[in-house]
């Protein structure tokens, strides 16, 4: 594995796919398209290549532990039209605005799927922790 791999998410295969189907103009499904094959190919590379992510510490346990494998967002999605290709910073963010609209009215995540039911975005889960028993 070379070196920052771990915490690499565009690999120069994602890079050609977003600079072939790179178009600000983009309707939301087919965003929404591009996004999942970037996601599945990213898995895919990682998976074949055996790459792990990375590890962190986990100051709860205060032990090691690896991180959540990285994933592909809308957001991140978007981001990248503008970064790889000729898309410009107000295309880019007529988009983003498009998208923050259209995730709302869908109830989607930041992934572009349904949120779960009852979910709470951005909100760690409680730890209880019990008493010793006598």
């Amino acid at each position: 594995m070379a070196s920052g791999d771990a915490q690499k998410v565009w690999f120069p295969e994602l890079i050609a796919m977003v600079r072939q189907a790179g178009d600000a103009a983009m309707s939301m499904d087919t965003l929404l398209r591009l996004r999942d094959r970037l996601h599945t190919t990213l898995q895919t590379i990682r998976h074949t290549r055996q790459i792990l992510p990375a590890m962190m510490w986990c100051p709860h346990c205060q032990a090691r532990h690896r991180a959540a494998p990285p994933s592909v967002s809308v957001r991140a999605t978007i981001l990248a039209l503008g970064r790889y290709t000729r898309a410009t910073t107000s295309e880019v963010q007529a988009l983003e605005k498009q998208w923050n609209r259209y995730r709302k009215q869908h109830q989607l995540d930041r992934d572009g799927q349904p949120e779960a039911a009852g979910a709470v975005p951005h909100q760690r889960p409680r730890v209880t922790r019990r008493a010793p028993q006598e």
